[in-house]
């Protein structure tokens, strides 16, 4: 017996097909809350974008084999190694990754992709990852780009926040969600189009959204997400195993490794049934926001101003955890020069706001909704 999940984002339409129901609900599971993710019947599954999957051990080998015994090169693909040989004569790329004992077979031409494995949950992962890439694919290829922002809606219109890596995009908008109710339709990418009324739509990037111990407290969270790890929930798979022992302890101190803060990895739909936080599926860009978290400090807005540039947008150097080895995408990963130029100028006439935040979420909140006041646009 086979099941289907059938994913839609503004007209992308990828369909996951297993004989493993749990990995088609994991994808509705992931997917539904920002994307419309239904069931769909199996028997109608005829064409892609199609993701088909195989929790098989005696699959997996023979995959596995197909391009180990084949001439074949070495990448990195999801932080785990993987082997791709290429057969361009019959337009296949089969690919496998030992570590993960994941195998893959890509059909470009046909729009399909199959993923062998040996264990339930590796599969799953890997089929909303590939599934995501597909759906990225579709939308870039209709003009659509990705940018690295995190986003918040209150009536339909968009507050989008950037900046690099510990700037503050996740509290800018979980701050404003949880204190203000806004929705929040990303935590640090955004897929963004110019539309017909010289404004920019913006779509969600559905992901896990990595939270930081300290935010955790902060937005009081920390309990709640104890309470449902003791009472045998589980958050994201790709979740350090320290970072889990750290909330059943109920250590706040910030995780770090190398340099790098280790966060709790939380599932989409954790946000609504565990945080009472909305999610939102779309909405058009109003304003910018620049923030930069200082500890100790009083949340004020700057007079300086920055504009968008290079960095704000996701490309095919910057995307290196997702590189397209299985042609899913085909064009830059971040979405043609021409969508990209178009977006950062309608968004350079939105007003900005640049802004120094504390560690206090509710200052920062009464803050950033004062400047932003979408219900002004």
């Amino acid at each position: 017996m086979s099941y289907a999940t059938r994913l839609h984002a503004a007209e992308a339409a990828v369909t996951v097909l297993s004989t493993d129901k749990a990995v088609t609900d994991w994808s509705a599971r992931y997917f539904g809350p920002w994307w419309n993710a239904v069931d769909a019947k199996p028997e109608n599954v005829c064409e892609g974008p199609l993701v088909v999957t195989e929790v098989d051990e005696d699959a997996y080998g023979e995959a596995c084999l197909a391009v180990t015994q084949a001439p074949h090169t070495s990448t990195t693909y999801a932080k785990a190694q993987t082997l791709v040989s290429r057969d361009d004569a019959v337009g296949v790329i089969r690919a496998v990754s030992p570590g993960e004992l994941l195998a893959y077979r890509s059909e470009p031409a046909s729009g399909k992709l199959t993923i062998y494995g040996c264990d339930t949950e590796t599969v799953a992962t890997a089929t909303a990852r590939l599934a995501r890439e597909m759906v990225r694919g579709v939308l870039l290829r209709a003009g659509w780009c990705v940018l690295h922002a995190s986003a918040v809606v209150q009536d339909g219109r968009v507050a989008l926040t950037f900046g690099s890596k510990g700037a503050g995009k996740t509290t800018t908008a979980l701050a404003l969600a949880a204190r203000h109710g806004w929705g929040l339709l990303a935590n640090d990418r955004v897929f963004v189009r110019p539309n017909d009324r010289d404004g920019a739509d913006v779509l969600p990037w559905p992901s896990a959204a990595a939270i930081g111990l300290g935010l955790l407290d902060a937005l009081g969270w920390f309990e709640i997400v104890r309470e449902r790890l003791q009472a045998g929930e589980t958050l994201h798979p790709t979740q350090d195993p320290r970072v889990t022992q750290a909330l059943l302890a109920g250590a706040r101190t910030p995780l770090r490794e190398n340099g790098k803060e280790l966060k709790a990895q939380v599932f989409p739909d954790q946000f609504g049934r565990w945080f009472n936080i909305p999610l939102a599926t779309e909405g058009e860009a109003a304003a910018l926001l620049f923030p930069h978290i200082l500890a100790g400090a009083a949340p004020a807005a700057k007079e300086e101003t920055r504009g968008l540039d290079d960095s704000d947008f996701m490309s095919g150097a910057t995307e290196d955890r997702y590189p397209d080895i299985f042609d899913l995408v085909r064009v830059d990963g971040g979405g043609s020069e021409d969508s990209r130029h178009e977006v950062a100028h309608r968004l350079a006439a939105l007003p900005h706001h640049t802004t120094v935040l504390g560690h206090d979420v509710t200052a920062n909140a009464e803050l950033l909704a004062k400047l932003v006041d979408l219900q002004s646009f």
